[in-house]
């Protein structure tokens, strides 16, 4: 049990350094109070944050409670003792139980009562240097580190407005005017300070969450067309004159993954289609989709391209290399079926909450009976990709079939590089 909690606080403790940076060893220890394995990075965060907000106010509190102990002010130097001796009470407890939520509670209520009370212990606004002034960190703490942060917010205004209240019946301390604005600037300085860090975290929460979207969009999306997305452009569509469609799919996968287990079909499926995106983004080509075992890219689009029909055909080529050399985790060797056709296209992004960008027109219609009605382990193409890639690759031709939609069609096998594409290649 010891050794699982130990490995899950260095998990923590090393996620923690890449945001808070290198910490010395007391402190990595410090943050780790609370956090558990299944935590998620920003909870990580969010504690260890909080943790060192209220461990740097305990320090800070050692001035307060000097001072007005010299003073003779036994009742005022005791509220921020207090603070120091249930911070570190709550935090040891916290790291014996794990019930974090009990420290985060007590913070943000001390944050919020003690510096009221603090105030009217010392005779109002003015004796106490406005020292109520932190409990402003609480509302802005829960901003951050709880759900719910409105309740601190009017809990804060309240106990502003009642301080302004008993203002006259309050009695003020004998604290010399040089004191008064000594405390003055450590009250401002110190909850200026807190409230900066606190809405630099904030902010950098923000940008992080806003690199993650943009990070999801441009991994479903286009880069291009992310931009166009997020600028507003809506609805978003275009038509491109040439461009190449491929469509891939396994032959004969459902009978092989009834013979694996789920874990096994997914690891193959993602295996076989990592490569396939990599063939794809080194070519300069663009995934539209994968269903099920069948895999979409093109050629062409977003930006059109020149050579975009010629490097489908070895996308292609280079799919089959991959899979013909494949063998399932039980040893069944699997075979691909593709089908390309070359042609105008529509293309845009439908949807609003699960954006895809996806192409329409007789094109595709064409290249995925290409692949439905190819043979497997070949490459079939239409008449006019034959036309398009036929001084660069080798072909051969098929009987002539009944198309859906097309017709009578003779179909060609795209079977390897022509001898002066292979000289190219190998260059």
């Amino acid at each position: 049990m010891s050794t699982s909690t130990g490995r899950g606080q260095d998990g923590v403790v090393g996620s923690l350094r890449l945001r808070l940076g290198h910490l010395p060893a007391w402190a990595k220890r410090l943050v780790s109070v609370g956090a558990l394995p299944e935590d998620t990075e920003e909870e990580r965060l969010q504690k260890a944050s909080l943790i060192l907000t209220a461990t740097m106010v305990t320090v800070l509190a050692i001035i307060w409670v000097v001072t007005y102990a010299s003073l003779g002010l036994q009742l005022s130097a005791v509220i921020p003792l207090g603070y120091q001796v249930i911070t570190v009470a709550t935090l040891v407890g916290a790291a014996r139980t794990g019930r974090y939520e009990i420290f985060r509670i007590g913070q943000l209520g001390l944050m919020l009562f003690l510096p009221a009370l603090l105030q009217w212990s010392l005779g109002g606004f003015v004796t106490s240097s406005g020292v109520i002034l932190w409990a402003l960190v609480a509302p802005l703490g829960a901003l951050v580190f709880s759900r719910r942060p409105l309740p601190w917010f009017l809990g804060y205004l309240s106990l502003t407005g009642i301080s302004g209240l008993i203002e006259p019946l309050l009695s003020p301390s004998p604290i010399p005017m040089w004191l008064i604005v000594t405390f003055f600037v450590l009250n401002i300085g110190g909850v200026s300070t807190v409230v900066y860090f606190l809405l630099r975290y904030f902010m950098r929460g923000l940008a992080a969450e806003r690199e993650k979207s943009e990070g999801l969009l441009l991994n479903m999306l286009p880069v291009s067309i992310a931009r166009r997305l997020k600028a507003g452009e809506r609805p978003l569509a275009d038509r491109f004159d040439e461009a190449a469609v491929l469509f891939a799919d396994l032959v004969g996968f459902t009978p092989i993954s009834e013979r694996l287990t789920p874990e096994e079909v997914v690891a193959m499926l993602d295996a076989l289609f990592s490569e396939f995106d990599e063939m794809a983004e080194t070519r300069q080509l663009e995934k539209i989709k994968t269903v099920g075992d069948a895999y979409m890219v093109v050629g062409g689009l977003p930006e059109s391209r020149r050579n975009a029909a010629e490097a489908i055909a070895e996308m292609a080529l280079d799919m089959q290399d991959l899979v013909a050399a494949y063998r399932t985790s039980s040893g069944n060797p699997l075979s691909l079926r593709i089908g390309i056709d070359i042609g105008p296209v529509v293309a845009g992004v439908i949807g609003r909450k699960k954006f895809t960008y996806d192409l329409w027109g007789d094109t595709v219609n064409t290249a995925s009976r290409m692949e439905s009605q190819g043979v497997p382990g070949m490459i079939q193409v239409t008449p006019r990709a034959h036309q398009r890639l036929k001084h660069r690759f080798r072909f051969e031709p098929r009987d002539s079939l009944e198309v859906k939609g097309k017709g009578l069609m003779t179909p060609f096998l795209l079977v390897g590089r022509a001898a002066a594409a292979d000289g190219v290649n190998r260059a």
